[in-house]
């Protein structure tokens, strides 16, 4: 049977499953028109975070407990991608559960800067839109980057609050987009510009504990905490003096292997004082917890076993960790192969609320919520990539990965061989031609990537010319 057929049959067979039979806890009730006991959600996104940078990923260098210790209370995913190589890009497809190229802001590859024109509409339905009119109450703690003031925004495209920073990344003391007195601070509380002193990820995690502290418990709440950690620049809890020593945001030429350990042990500190608030306030038996990453991991994260990393469609920049508890429903300490990707939570989120994606913006993503449940077996996928950066496009399906990248194409058996060694295209010719023929299919049907398309690391001097020296990604 042709790839094409497998994957046609699978996405039938789940195709039947409707969003509200996946728990009997989650029929409508009668009259009310609305679910009962829908979960509340958390949804943690790490920045850069490589596949192996959490100790139950395989990180021996520095331990992750918390996030340990969520993995252990859940489903592990090992086959988790991300939309993207780069993280807006990711972001456009997390928020909306598709394809972020059928938006013209997702073709960046990331947005730059500010623009009056290159963002998430307004007008399209979203992950926190969607939740919210099944009744959830939903904030957005940390990074946005998708779309600056006035024309784009958290509270814009469903979140009923926001504090954090609009652009890709700044400093975790100063909370600037660059260096130097005149660069203004990206930290905003809604719309309203505040200024706030310490660490970021310290911030950003007790903003996130303040909220689950708060909330009314006959309303569900969907809350997005997505962390600028561990981006560069490479700044640990304790290191304000190196801060004010730095002349360039992108710190190209700081960082090493013990700052980053600081960085993501940071990171792991601030989730568990927010998971700890959710016990406190005993939330967690009810409450869906994500923990995945934007992209694979930059220059100082552990990717192994695969190669390749941000800004590369080899695994090692899109393949991401994927941690997934509910106490309620799911049984723990499980580890699941299912291939998995961004875009695949809008749905599977919006079916555990008892809810669907909007009808007029079907999405790309796979309701995941049977398969986690043990309800079905996991499905085969067939996912696509593309990058402008040397010209870079990619397949997955079953088991086998179609790669081309500065004019090579590679066919890779990736459940046997993760490093991407073993060139199998000319053994399997008829393989890599049906893969290929399906990407070309595929990228026919998404927005064209225009010359005026900015990319990480494309085009230096262009770039130079059309954004400031303090766009950052």
């Amino acid at each position: 049977m042709s790839i094409n057929k497998k994957r046609r049959a699978v996405v039938a067979g789940l195709g039947g499953l409707s969003a509200l039979s996946v728990a009997p806890s989650l029929a409508l009730a009668a009259g009310k028109g609305r679910p009962q006991n829908q979960p509340n959600v958390i949804f943690i996104l790490a920045d850069d975070l490589g596949w192996g940078d959490l100790s139950v990923y395989g990180q021996t260098d520095f331990r992750t407990p918390n996030l340990d210790k969520l993995a252990a209370q859940g489903v592990r995913l090992t086959q988790a991608y991300s939309n993207s190589a780069v993280c807006s890009a990711t972001r456009f497809g997390l928020i909306t559960g598709r394809y972020q190229y059928r938006l013209r802001g997702g073709l960046e590859e990331p947005i730059a800067g500010p623009s009056e024109t290159v963002g998430l509409p307004p007008e399209h339905p979203t992950l926190p839109s969607l939740l919210k009119k099944a009744g959830y109450n939903t904030a957005l703690v940390g990074k946005w980057h998708l779309g600056s003031l006035p024309n784009f925004g958290p509270l814009k495209s469903g979140y009923d609050s926001f504090y954090g920073n609009y652009g890709g990344a700044i400093d975790y003391f100063t909370h600037k987009p660059g260096v130097g007195p005149d660069v203004k601070e990206d930290l905003y509380e809604g719309e309203v510009a505040v200024h706030e002193v310490g660490y970021y990820t310290d911030l950003l995690g007790e903003r996130a504990a303040a909220f689950v502290k708060k909330q009314d418990k006959s309303k569900p709440f969907f809350l997005s905490l997505h962390y600028t950690a561990p981006h560069w620049p490479w700044e640990g809890p304790k290191d304000e003096e190196v801060a004010k020593q730095i002349d360039n945001i992108f710190h190209y030429d700081g960082g090493d292997l013990a700052t980053y350990a600081k960085m993501v042990v940071s990171l792991d500190a601030s989730i568990g004082r927010v998971l700890q608030a959710l016990e406190k306030q005993g939330l967690a038996e009810n409450t869906i917890v994500v923990f995945t990453s934007d992209n694979g991991g930059e220059r100082f994260s552990k990717t192994w076993p695969f190669s390749g990393q941000k800004t590369e469609l080899l695994e090692g920049g899109i393949r991401v960790p994927g941690l997934v508890r509910w106490p309620a429903r799911l049984k723990g300490g499980q580890v699941s192969k299912q291939v998995a990707i961004s875009m695949d939570w809008l749905p599977t989120l919006l079916a555990a609320a008892g809810t669907q994606p909007d009808a007029a913006y079907p999405s790309d993503g796979q309701n995941l919520l049977p398969v986690l449940l043990g309800e079905q077996p996991p499905a085969e996928r067939t996912l696509f990539w593309r990058y402008k950066a040397n010209a870079q496009r990619a397949v997955r399906a079953g088991d086998w990965k179609y790669l081309k990248i500065n004019g090579n194409e590679y066919l890779f058996n990736v459940e046997q061989d993760q490093r991407e060694r073993a060139n199998l295209a000319r053994k399997h010719p008829e393989r890599l031609a049906e893969l290929k023929q399906q990407w070309e299919a595929w990228d026919a049907s998404m927005l064209p990537i225009s010359d005026d398309v900015r990319t990480h690391g494309v085009g230096a001097k262009a770039q130079a010319d059309k954004y400031s020296p303090q766009a950052n990604d």
